[in-house]
């Protein structure tokens, strides 16, 4: 059984992939006559391609069995595609360059406030949580296009995640 070692989420490690959007290091803006702060530029997202628009949905995951069977990977070639967790709980994010070799996939453990923007044509793993009844704010891209394609791995090319606590 290949196992994926899982590593921290970020900024530096996922820079090839996209953006984390995390609060961590950035600059507060007091607004609303200072009765609240905000923090602007997250993330870039990326989906006027083809006519495309912003999408926001709210998403709610179940875990997986683990160990966690690695069986597809997914990427969408005309927009970015952007999760943000509304939990205060770790979840993985799996990436890769090519779903056909083994050694260019990556595990990441984001912590409960991380977010990641998929840059345009990252390859994927669906939403993968560690806990029932997680929800998610997903910004991503509606309209017309095919803007979603899967790659179905054999099973010689099966990985597995196994989350540590």
């Amino acid at each position: 059984m290949r196992m994926i070692d899982i590593e921290p989420l970020t900024r530096a490690a996922f820079a090839d992939f996209g953006d984390v959007v995390d609060a961590e290091g950035a600059e507060w803006i007091d607004i609303n006559q200072g009765f609240a702060q905000r923090v602007n530029d997250l993330a870039l997202v990326d989906v006027a391609e083809e006519g495309g628009s912003v999408n926001i949905s709210l998403f709610t995951a179940r875990a997986r069995p683990q160990p966690i069977a690695i069986t597809m990977m997914e990427q969408h070639p005309l927009g970015t595609q952007l999760f943000f967790p509304l939990q205060n709980a770790p979840w993985l994010v799996l990436v890769c360059t090519d779903p056909a070799d083994r050694q260019s996939y990556r595990a990441f453990r984001a912590a409960g406030r991380q977010g990641v923007n998929y840059a345009k044509g990252v390859w994927h793993h669906p939403l993968l949580v560690l806990a029932d009844h997680e929800r998610f704010i997903v910004v991503d891209r509606a309209g017309p296009g095919c803007n979603l394609q899967e790659m179905w791995l054999d099973a010689g090319q099966v990985l597995h995640l196994v989350p540590r606590s």
